[in-house]
């Protein structure tokens, strides 16, 4: 069940970028460095985040 809600949520945070939700792509390998570059997105702004929470204190 975790492995399950772990999937769920991280599709979940792929699907917010708009070229994920849909299937524009022709190749695989192109759909492929769409979902790497929303999750690149995704951690740098997660790291931001954290590195102005600890700049802060």
């Amino acid at each position: 069940m975790q492995c399950d809600w772990a999937m769920q949520r991280t599709l979940s945070w792929i699907f917010q970028h708009r070229r994920c939700v849909r299937d524009y792509e022709r190749l695989p390998e192109h759909h492929e460095a769409m979902v790497l570059w929303s999750m690149t997105i995704l951690m740098r702004r997660r790291l931001a985040r954290a590195g102005a929470r600890t700049d802060g204190k």
